[in-house]
């Protein structure tokens, strides 16, 4: 009755896991993608681009060694935007052969091309060239993730004005960069420029930012940032945009400062891609920001047979969050019950230093009412934070006094992403202070902070 048991608008992380998981259990798939190569944004533009490109400064820049050789230290003097791309471009290769084979080996049919509804089960695809083709599906997946959002207002050129999706493609580095928006973006781009010696300016209209990470996480990044002289511009719209002498954007604030650099990167928040679905015609409706409401558990749209998965439905907006996101939609799709998620989940922010949390801050563990103590770690009291020349970083943990069971793990510093994950664990298996004070780490490893934060956490503990 239909060409295909799925269509899957977009190749993303939600899109790909979807598609592979509907593959593997015999049904036929077909993937669309707009791009010249499959992938999505997180591919191209966004999660695998930039976390490259932060690997790479801090690589040629000599970030992690200056701790012992000083902030002069550099592995290449000359670090010019070529010995950026020049890494970027293998590794996006090599992630678009993966996710090339992984579809071939699975039997998932491809198209190039830009998708939109005729009507619930039909999709017309538009190639590059011209050609249209137009097929059915008794199921449809719309995983097209998000764009930036450009307003008006600012005066986007690729050349020095720029949003989150050129910045990958940077024609040469800057001596001076200002960032709009303190969001998960734009906080990973200043701190990232900002390892490089680039002078950058961070511009939030609000008077905080990141307000899912604990506070005090919040404070010790905070302090990182003004110790390396970027400049925080809190609690300030930008009125306009203006283009100076040879392009240098200059911004005007509402509290009448100005701030002038070489570049400026709008980093104020993404729309949903869906404004060239045609969504009207399969009975879809977008909100403000061109995102899709789904059933959380299922990720049905209102029309029960199309789903929708990934940015394009909103927070949280991780790539990890996402391609589960993408296999629940495929087994909710073909009559699969797959087993609940876990309680918690981790976030990672790819700053420098990199910050990633899980559970329950202090401020939502206070709102609850629950009785609580913290234990600190400091990453320079580590033997291995010694090896590593660590001067800065911290875990900070949180118990809950009445059942000893942790609720909340929170680290900025090297390695908090990969760090983590033993948080996760303890926290979705219920486990308690005990685990950390009785167990036994590597030595010398990071991973030891568990120990002594949990440590410091049952002093106070065993003192109250």
């Amino acid at each position: 009755m239909y060409d295909y048991d799925m269509i899957v608008i977009g190749s993303g992380p939600s899109g790909r896991r979807a598609a592979v998981q509907a593959a593997k259990i015999g049904r036929s798939v077909l993937v669309v993608e707009r791009g010249r190569r499959v992938g999505g944004v997180s591919v191209h533009t966004g999660t695998i681009p930039s976390k490259t490109l932060r690997e790479t400064v801090l690589n040629l820049s000599g970030w992690r060694e200056r701790g012992f050789y000083g902030r002069s230290y550099r592995v290449k003097q000359d670090i010019g935007a070529g010995d950026l791309m020049a890494r970027l471009h293998k590794t996006l290769d090599h992630e678009v052969e993966v996710l090339e084979h992984q579809f071939a080996r699975n039997g998932v049919k491809t198209a190039r091309g830009e998708a939109r509804f005729l009507d619930p089960h039909t999709v017309e695809i538009t190639e590059e060239n011209g050609d249209v083709d137009t097929y059915t599906g008794e199921h449809v997946l719309i995983a097209v993730g998000t764009r930036p959002f450009r307003p008006d207002y600012v005066p986007f050129n690729g050349r020095t004005v720029f949003d989150s999706d050129e910045i990958v493609d940077l024609p040469k580095l800057p001596r001076s960069l200002t960032v709009i928006g303190a969001g998960v973006i734009g906080v990973e781009y200043a701190s990232i420029f900002s390892a490089l010696d680039v002078a950058v300016t961070l511009i939030e209209p609000r008077n905080s930012f990141l307000d899912f990470i604990d506070k005090e996480l919040i404070e010790e990044f905070v302090h990182e940032l003004r110790d390396r002289n970027v400049g925080l511009r809190f609690g300030a719209a930008v009125t306009a945009i203006e283009l100076g002498a040879e392009e240098r954007p200059v911004c005007r604030l509402a509290d009448g400062r100005s701030v002038q650099s070489d570049m400026l990167l709008f980093a104020a928040g993404r729309v949903g891609a869906t404004d060239r679905l045609n969504l009207p015609a399969a009975g879809l409706a977008v909100d403000h920001r061109g995102r899709i409401g789904v059933d959380p558990k299922t990720l049905q749209t209102a029309v029960p047979h199309i789903y929708a998965a990934g940015d394009v439905i909103g927070f949280p907006s991780l790539a990890s969050t996402s391609m589960e996101q993408g296999r629940v939609a495929a087994c909710h799709a073909f009559g699969l019950q797959p087993p609940p998620p876990p309680e918690f989940f981790p976030y990672g922010i790819y700053s420098v230093p990199e910050m990633s949390t899980v559970g329950m801050s202090e401020e939502e563990v206070r709102r609850r009412e629950i009785p609580y103590e913290c234990g600190i770690a400091r990453f320079r009291e580590t033997s291995r934070g010694h090896i590593m020349g660590l001067s800065n970083g911290m875990m900070k943990m949180i118990f809950s006094v009445k059942t000893r069971r942790l609720l909340g793990v929170h680290i900025v510093g090297e390695g908090a992403t990969e760090l983590i994950h033993i948080g996760q664990a303890v926290l979705n298996l219920k486990g308690t202070i005990d685990y950390f004070i009785e167990n036994t780490f590597n030595y010398p490893t990071l991973a030891e902070a568990y120990k002594i934060a949990g440590l410091d956490a049952w002093n106070r503990m065993t003192r109250a």
